[in-house]
């Protein structure tokens, strides 16, 4: 689990103004499906590939002033169905609809201990298309206020944002920690097809 989830990822340059960020793993949640564990939307959505595993771990910045929790939902999906899932996400921009963020995994004794549902301020859904995967985070505040106004981590990008997450720098560890995670996923399927020599 270490190899996907590392117990500290380096965010050289992925805070806000190009600041570097340090995110620590508090928590890995028990392998499981993805019943109850994502949103009945989301679920539905990633219907047409299925999910035969979920892993999922919560992660604190430097401060310990936000959570963010990081999935894998490995898929039962060949590569033409991934490319149509991600095609459908892009078209209907489904990765920026909140009704579609993925659920946070609380980890009691942690800062993340009250990171539920109402406390979700940013996330990112990504439909990989080399590997039968969906690789998704969402982030909140460490001190359990609610997020009325959540924003996808893309919006992390637009010039002259001004909301509570993104001034925040939540946007920005929905997408580093993403973007981590993915690269550690991708490095580890292709150590595990390269042939003994």
């Amino acid at each position: 689990m270490d190899t996907l989830f590392p117990p500290t990822l380096n965010g050289s340059g992925a805070g806000p103004g190009g600041a570097d960020r340090v995110w620590t793993r508090v928590g890995v949640a028990p392998d499981a499906g993805c019943a109850g564990a994502l949103d009945p939307l989301l679920l539905k959505a990633l219907q047409p590939v299925g999910c035969a595993r979920l892993l999922r771990a919560t992660y604190t910045d430097a401060t310990s002033s936000a959570v963010t929790t990081v999935g894998l939902v490995f898929t039962e999906a060949d590569a033409d169905a991934m490319r149509a899932l991600r095609t459908r996400f892009s078209d209907e921009s489904l990765g920026d609809r909140d009704d579609l963020m993925p659920r946070p995994y609380a980890v009691e004794g942690t800062p993340a201990a009250r990171f539920g549902d109402k406390q979700r301020a940013s996330w990112t859904v990504r439909v990989l298309t080399d590997a039968p995967v969906v690789v998704y985070s969402v982030t909140g505040f460490a001190d359990a206020r609610t997020v009325t106004a959540p924003q996808p981590a893309d919006r992390a990008l637009d010039e002259g944002a001004t909301e509570a997450p993104v001034e925040a720098g939540l946007t920005y560890d929905a997408k580093g920690i993403a973007d981590r995670v993915e690269r550690a996923l991708r490095k580890t399927a292709a150590t595990g097809t390269k042939k003994p020599s």
